[in-house]
């Protein structure tokens, strides 16, 4: 007999295996994107209370990795708001509680065992008062500092410490020395059959007005970054089963799996 749970994966990745044929639905995928882009669609969402500046497919698609993987850290350049820090510490909360339920212990929420670390440049006021003040703040350490200077990534590699399953999360400045540089620092951190998630990946198949105010822009990205450094890294390999059930995702080429 046919394990239903088994049959039921399988059912959907053969459906998936055909969306990257569907040149019209694509069309219409990024024809849609280019829109939201246009009307800061993705300013619109929550996660916890705090803004969380992704697509509603991205952040799906971010807790279903922080399920599969388990990572005992999550390290994310870029905090703005807040709301992917909340996104990634209420996951590792859920991964402390099942792995306390599995082994029939006691879970001490003043005492988590998993933590996010988050890198910004600059952490407004606000935003860093209203991230203190929330109540996943105890799984959550902030650096203020350049994602690229020493002494911050050597205050994360400290924070790190030894044998830790690392997913990272690059969200920061978009150009493509900066994400470069980014990649060559830390996905080294990120764990065996972890992911490296890149993103606004996208800016290099959107106009150029789309990105008219800001340094980064088609030819200039965080995907033109990706590229350079795929080609001297063959331990990453681009999740393209994960790009293809998207469709409408910020970061194409972006969910980096660390392979080897």
């Amino acid at each position: 007999m046919v394990d239903p749970i088994a049959g039921f994966e399988e059912e959907r990745r053969h459906q998936v295996s055909g969306y990257s044929d569907d040149a019209s639905w694509k069309m219409l995928s990024h024809q849609w994107l280019e829109r939201a882009f246009q009307q800061r669609y993705m300013y619109n969402f929550n996660w916890l209370g705090r803004p969380i500046i992704q697509t509603p497919t991205d952040i799906v698609a971010v807790q279903e990795l922080i399920w599969e993987v388990n990572p005992d850290v999550v390290v994310e350049t870029g905090i703005a708001h807040g709301g992917s820090l909340m996104l990634s510490a209420s996951m590792l909360a859920l991964l402390d509680y099942r792995e306390a339920i599995d082994n029939g212990t006691l879970l001490d929420p003043n005492d988590p065992k998993r933590r996010v670390i988050g890198i910004d440049i600059d952490i407004r006021r606000h935003n860093l008062d209203a991230i203190r003040s929330h109540p996943m703040s105890n799984r959550i350490d902030m650096i203020e500092g350049s994602s690229i200077d020493a002494e911050v990534i050597g205050r994360v590699k400290r924070d790190l410490g030894e044998d830790k399953k690392v997913l990272v999360m690059l969200d920061s400045n978009h150009t493509h020395d900066h994400v470069l540089s980014e990649l060559e620092t830390y996905a080294p951190l990120v764990s065996k059959g972890s992911y490296c998630i890149v993103f606004d990946t996208l800016v290099e198949d959107l106009p150029e007005s789309c990105s008219s105010d800001r340094p980064w822009g088609p030819g200039n990205n965080p995907k033109t970054a990706i590229k350079e450094f795929l080609e001297s890294h063959s331990e990453f390999e681009v999740d393209k089963y994960l790009d293809d059930k998207l469709m409408v995702s910020a970061a194409p080429l972006g969910f980096l799996k660390k392979v080897r």
